[in-house]
């Protein structure tokens, strides 16, 4: 077994605080009860294509329209490629979409550096509100407890350089690592500009 594997069975056999594991449980609009598993796959796929990327982005939690229901950081299952290497786990029709998501992946698009960018949440699992579909900000608990699993995979991918999106990751990697604004409530033009400034000096325009 990698590391990798290690990682990601790890992960789903974790209690992420009060959070809701998406790679172990179950439940909402899940589309059978092999949803964990697909999501688990997901994950496991995406880590092993991006292995090698020189270049970690570090986000904050997963969102429900997000990784709650691909397994994939700031890809949500709207962007799901048909007969492609992930399968969606809900029951939506067409899959969720995450603006959050759709913001990133379009800054990564655009320079032409997603194969070269790794996307991790500091806390991987899913800190679900008090009604269902909705977010919580991560307790101080749950964000200690998703930093052993970055740790994990920064020992393992060994990236030239790491950057923080959003405030919470930004304080769990400390100042010595650049953060741009989180694309969520108004950031979005913020995060597409300095996402793409970081990209393009470290790795050049890929168009």
């Amino acid at each position: 077994m990698t590391w990798l594997d290690a990682l990601v069975d790890d992960l789903a056999a974790a209690r992420v605080g009060a959070t809701f594991n998406q790679y172990a449980q179950t439940g909402g609009d899940d589309l059978c009860p092999e949803a964990p598993l697909i999501r688990r796959e997901n994950l496991r796929r995406q880590l092993r294509a991006r292995r090698d990327a020189p270049v970690v982005a570090v986000a904050e939690a997963a969102g429900w329209r997000g990784a709650r229901y691909s397994g994939l950081v700031l890809l949500c299952e709207r962007q799901l490629v048909e007969g492609g290497p992930y399968r969606r786990s809900s029951r939506h029709p067409r899959g969720w979409s995450e603006p959050s998501a759709t913001i990133v992946q379009s800054a990564l698009a655009a320079g032409g550096w997603a194969d070269s960018v790794l996307l991790w949440n500091l806390v991987p699992t899913h800190p679900a509100g008090p009604v269902p579909h909705s977010n919580r900000r991560p307790s101080r608990a749950e964000l200690e407890a998703g930093a052993g699993f970055l740790r994990r995979l920064l020992d393992g991918v060994r990236p030239a350089h790491v950057v923080a999106v959003g405030r919470l990751a930004a304080a769990a990697l400390g100042e010595d690592v650049p953060c741009v604004r989180h694309p969520a409530n108004g950031g979005a033009t913020a995060c597409r500009a300095g996402l793409g400034a970081l990209l393009d000096d470290w790795l050049g325009w890929r168009p």
